[in-house]
């Protein structure tokens, strides 16, 4: 079944990658007028820096996450069969 799915999870995470890049100018624009800093920029401060990075990752694990659970409804609903383990592991 894993094989079956990849095609899914490759297609959910280019999605989730588009979708977050364009959530994060969205909301960094809310933020600030200037475009978000990236570490390659030389004369950023580093308190915006650290900001945007920590935003951006936190919306694109999001918009993954959510993303990864879709396609495997999608997935689950057209083979009848979830691709994964169905609850997590109790500790």
């Amino acid at each position: 079944m894993k094989l079956l799915f990849l095609p899914f999870s490759i297609l959910g995470g280019l999605i989730a990658g588009f979708a977050s890049k364009k959530v994060f100018e969205q909301i960094w624009g809310l933020i600030d007028e200037e475009e978000p800093p990236e570490a390659k920029h030389r004369e950023i401060s580093m308190g915006k820096l650290v900001a945007a990075l920590a935003l951006e990752g936190a919306i694109f694990r999001l918009m993954r996450g959510l993303a990864d659970h879709q396609s495997r409804r999608g997935f689950a609903k057209v083979m009848g069969s979830w691709p994964g383990d169905e609850a997590p592991e109790p500790e």
